[in-house]
């Protein structure tokens, strides 16, 4: 393990930003001078982002149908993205859902198993479960495999296009999602159909799975909350963490802890209309903000936001604000005992190195001069 000390920069610590000394020793933010002095003066060092939803890692397992055989390459590939952005810890949200494709439960167990046997360069990278509640038929299957992965994040989906359904019409995309999914337009559209009937079933089943997974400590997560009481319901069930309120309302009626999605903030706005990220964390609602779909967000997100909220609080935003939601207590801040993850920024804000556990992820550029010196 590396032993080192960061002298000259700008360090952002819980209590804000400073410019002493940064050591890390055994992969651990230490206290006092160790091993080699590297001089960043003009840099500043930040905890590394923890991103507790991403799921743009889909696109190096598959970047074209079939053409990913050995899904440890994709992982490596995408441990590759997220440590260029500043990303030490990585929550990948897979799909278990009636999607079916890469969404579907073969290709979820075909991941998990992926990532249980793959040895990274030093990237955190754990999985969050996406479970579309309304498969009846696949509930001892997945508590199974929560169990036999000892998944600790399971979030649940409802993606049916009910109003369509209700109305008894082809919902939009049909052909594409049923090609994806393997099937014929008019299989998927009756397994649709099927699913949608079986509602009033899937509210009592979920319930039920979400009291015994949340005895076994996994934590719980609903997702694209959009009435205050439907999130009022899931925290009756234990789910605490609301994913991407699609509303104020939504986001208000929530307890426990609240994503939100980084690309919003950064468009500005929600591209399908959803209520502004921004403007919740300005009226103090938001613990974490997450990659989503984009693993550039979350650091792009917290810089935009530092601008009027400073930077401080802009920051726990993908540091130790979604490290307590995941009860990661040894990672988020820099401080003597955490993990020694962090980023370090150059004089321009680009990102010139991440560590994670004390390993360097990524080195490029005026960064990496300030280490090879």
């Amino acid at each position: 393990m590396l032993q080192l000390t960061f002298t000259g920069a700008e360090v952002l610590r819980p209590d804000g930003l400073s410019t002493s000394v940064l050591s890390l020793s055994d992969g651990q933010i230490v206290e006092g001078q160790v091993g080699r002095v590297i001089d960043l003066s003009g840099m500043r060092v930040l905890p590394g982002i923890v991103d507790m939803h991403g799921d743009g890692f889909e696109r190096h397992l598959a970047p074209r149908r079939g053409a990913m055989k050995d899904l440890g390459q994709g992982l490596a590939s995408a441990e590759a993205e997220l440590a260029a952005n500043g990303i030490t810890t990585a929550v990948l949200a897979q799909f278990w859902s009636w999607e079916g494709g890469m969404r579907g439960r073969d290709f979820a167990l075909r991941f998990l198993n992926a990532l249980k046997g793959y040895q990274g360069t030093g990237t955190d990278l754990q999985v969050q479960l996406r479970f579309e509640y309304a498969m009846l038929e696949d509930y001892a299957a997945f508590e199974a495999t929560v169990a036999e992965y000892a998944v600790p994040y399971v979030v649940f989906n409802d993606h049916l296009p009910h109003k369509a359904l209700e109305r008894g019409k082809k919902p939009p995309r049909l052909t594409g999602q049923a090609l994806k999914g393997g099937r014929s337009p008019e299989a998927h559209l009756q397994l649709m159909q099927g699913l949608h009937a079986a509602m009033p079933q899937a509210e009592d089943a979920v319930a039920d799975l979400a009291k015994r997974l949340s005895a076994r400590g996994v934590i719980l997560g609903s997702h694209d909350d959009a009435t205050a009481e439907g999130r009022a319901t899931w925290q009756t069930r234990g789910v605490s963490v609301s994913e991407f309120p699609e509303t104020r309302v939504a986001a208000e009626a929530a307890e426990g802890g609240i994503v939100l999605g980084a690309p919003n903030v950064v468009r500005g706005g929600s591209h399908s209309g959803n209520v502004s990220a921004a403007d919740l964390i300005a009226d103090g609602l938001g613990d974490a903000l997450a990659s989503d779909y984009h693993y550039p967000a979350p650091r792009q997100a917290a810089l935009i936001l530092a601008e009027e909220v400073g930077l401080q609080r802009a920051w726990a935003l993908v540091s130790s604000g979604p490290a307590a939601l995941l009860g990661l207590q040894d990672r988020g801040e820099l401080t003597p005992g955490k993990r020694a993850d962090l980023v370090i920024l150059d004089a321009a804000g680009r990102i010139g190195a991440t560590l994670a556990g004390g390993r360097i992820t990524y080195l490029s550029g005026a960064v990496a001069e300030c280490f090879m010196r």
